[in-house]
């Protein structure tokens, strides 16, 4: 790692006053998740045993035609992320709350950021601990899908008895309204700092903040092992593990 730039931001990071943190996949590989395409379970060079590409299965569309293939991959993904643990880089944003006002947008539907005490999480492609009925108001907060009764491979709601799905943004799928407008307003406001860690930066309301912020004349940064979308517009990238970085910056900047 750059020692000098990494001295320059540690810097800019003990003296802002508001941060945002978008996140990806990458960071919850430092804590032994898979990366996901998308909220693509695991199949990252190969299609489903169904014979269909992942993005085909986990939709929307499925969910209404076959809610039982969708369960069936959601149950692996719910799988891989049980258990799972928050990361040194998750804490390093959470500990970063006691001095900055610190914004996460996070494409992870995990719900690791939160686990680590993260304040501001805007989990824009929804949680997987939490279950919504596609017909009436139920929904349920649950540790994991262990204790889940499936019927014809579905689970169905105890107030209607319909199809029960969880709260996670599927493929052909409107982000949540709720979750875009404090997006929209938390970048109105502006940061002086912002990182983009782990993410390829692939969908352009993840991308928008880091070009808006140069834009502004401010610094905004990178971490990550491969190049990504916004990898030429970041100020500076840092070329590693987020967890790894994460933990180093937050370190000097203390010193």
């Amino acid at each position: 790692m750059n020692e000098s730039m990494m001295n320059v931001v540690a810097k800019q990071l003990s003296e802002a006053s508001r941060i945002l943190f978008v996140t990806g996949a990458g960071l919850s590989a430092d804590s032994g998740l898979p990366t996901y395409r998308g909220v693509g379970g695991l199949y990252e060079d190969a299609d489903t045993p169904e014979g269909m590409p992942i993005e085909a299965v986990l939709s929307g569309s499925m969910m209404q035609r076959n809610p039982a293939l969708v369960w069936k991959h959601i149950l692996e993904i719910e799988r891989a992320c049980r258990g799972a643990k928050p990361n040194r880089g998750h804490e390093v944003m959470a500990a970063l709350q006691e001095q900055h006002e610190v914004v996460v947008l996070t494409q992870n539907v995990d719900g690791l950021h939160r686990a680590a005490g993260s304040a501001h999480v805007i989990e824009i492609h929804g949680r997987v601990d939490r279950l919504v009925c596609t017909v009436c108001d139920y929904q349920e907060d649950v540790e994991d899908y262990s204790g889940l009764t499936f019927h014809d491979g579905v689970v169905s709601c105890p107030q209607c008895q319909s199809v029960v799905r969880p709260a996670v943004v599927l493929f052909d799928e409107m982000l949540p309204d709720e979750a875009m407008a404090r997006l929209r307003a938390e970048v109105r406001q502006g940061f002086d700092l912002v990182f983009t860690v782990g993410t390829s930066s692939g969908f352009p309301y993840i991308a928008a903040p880091v070009y808006l912020q140069v834009e502004r004349g401010r610094p905004a940064y990178e971490i990550n092992p491969g190049l990504t979308e916004v990898s030429e517009a970041v100020t500076h990238r840092f070329e590693g593990r987020a967890a790894v970085v994460l933990d180093e910056l937050w370190q000097r900047s203390l010193a």
